[in-house]
C-alpha cells in the first residue's frame, strides 16, 4: 500500500511539474488569402523544443470564435503546434441567421473554400515550430466539411478529422487526391446530414482507397461538441457531453497513429 501511495505521489509531482513547465503562447496572426486580409490564432507551448507535429483548425459557421480558441489550446497543451484559421476574413464574424448565408458562400464555391484553407495551411506550414512532415487538420460543423474538402485538394496532410461536419461528396473523383487518413466523427441522430450523404462519403473514400473511419455517436445530433448549442436534441443541434469526450479521445488516438506512422 505504501509503495502504491508513493507511486501516486510521484506521478502527481511529475504531472504538476509538467504543467508548470508548459508555456502556452497565443498570438493573433494577420495573413492574406488573395486580396482578403484574414486573422487567425497561433497557439503553441513554447517550453517544447524542436519541430512539432502541427494542427490546423477550421472554424464553425460563425467564424473564428472563443470555441475554436479553446479547441486550439487543448491540442497545444498536448504538445501540438496549432493554427486556427480564419476563412471569412478579418472582422467577419456573422451570427445566425447571417452565418448560414456566409457559410453557404463557401459550401457552394468549393474552390474558394479550398483557397482560404490552403492560405491558412501555408501559414502553419511555414511556422518555425512546424514539422512539415507531420501536419493534420480538424474542423467543426462548417469546418468539418472544410477539412475533408482540404484533403480533396491534395494538400500535404497526414490526416484530417471532421467533427459533425457535412459529409456530402460533390466531386467524388477528387477523393483520389487525398494523401492522408480521414476520420469523420458524426452524430448518429444528426438531422442535417442525410443518409445519402453518408453513403456518398463512404463510397468516395472506398472508391479512392482512402484510409478512413466513420464513427457515429448514438443519441448525438449536430454540433455535439459545442456547449453553446444547448441540450435540446429536438432542435437538431445540441451539446452531448459523452460524444464530445469520446470524439476528442478518438482524435487523440488518430493523431498518435498518423504521426507515429502506425497507419
Amino acid at each position: 500500500m505504501k509503495t502504491k501511495r508513493a507511486l501516486l505521489f510521484l506521478s502527481s509531482l511529475f504531472l504538476s511539474a509538467s504543467l508548470l513547465r508548459a508555456e502556452i503562447k497565443e498570438t493573433v496572426v494577420e495573413y492574406h488569402s488573395g486580396d482578403v486580409l484574414c486573422e487567425g490564432l497561433h497557439v503553441v507551448d513554447t517550453a517544447r523544443t524542436g519541430k512539432l507535429p502541427s494542427v490546423l483548425i477550421i472554424h464553425q459557421w460563425t467564424g473564428l470564435s472563443e470555441n475554436e480558441k479553446m479547441r486550439a489550446r487543448m491540442p497545444a497543451e498536448l504538445g501540438y503546434n496549432v493554427f486556427a484559421a480564419d476563412i471569412y476574413g478579418k472582422g467577419v464574424r456573422p451570427q445566425p441567421p447571417a452565418a448560414g448565408k456566409e457559410a453557404g458562400k463557401y459550401k457552394s464555391d468549393r474552390a474558394l473554400y479550398r483557397e482560404r484553407m490552403l492560405s491558412a495551411l501555408e501559414v502553419l506550414s511555414k511556422d518555425e515550430h512546424t514539422d512539415p512532415a507531420k501536419v493534420a487538420a480538424i474542423g467543426y460543423c462548417f469546418g468539418g466539411t472544410g477539412v475533408i474538402e482540404l484533403a480533396r485538394s491534395g494538400a500535404l496532410l497526414k490526416g484530417v478529422v471532421s467533427f459533425h461536419g457535412g459529409l456530402d461528396s460533390p466531386t467524388p473523383a477528387d477523393g483520389k487526391n487525398i494523401k492522408g487518413k480521414v476520420l469523420a466523427l458524426h452524430g448518429a441522430d444528426d438531422p442535417f446530414v442525410p443518409a445519402k450523404d453518408l453513403a456518398a462519403f463512404e463510397q468516395e473514400m472506398q472508391g479512392a482507397k482512402v484510409g478512413y473511419k466513420l464513427v457515429q455517436y448514438p443519441g448525438a445530433v449536430h454540433a455535439f461538441t459545442q456547449k453553446a448549442a444547448g441540450n435540446d436534441n429536438s432542435k437538431g443541434a445540441a451539446y452531448n457531453e459523452a460524444a464530445d469526450k469520446a470524439s476528442w479521445d478518438e482524435m487523440k488516438t488518430f493523431f498518435d497513429r498518423i504521426f507515429k506512422g502506425e497507419g
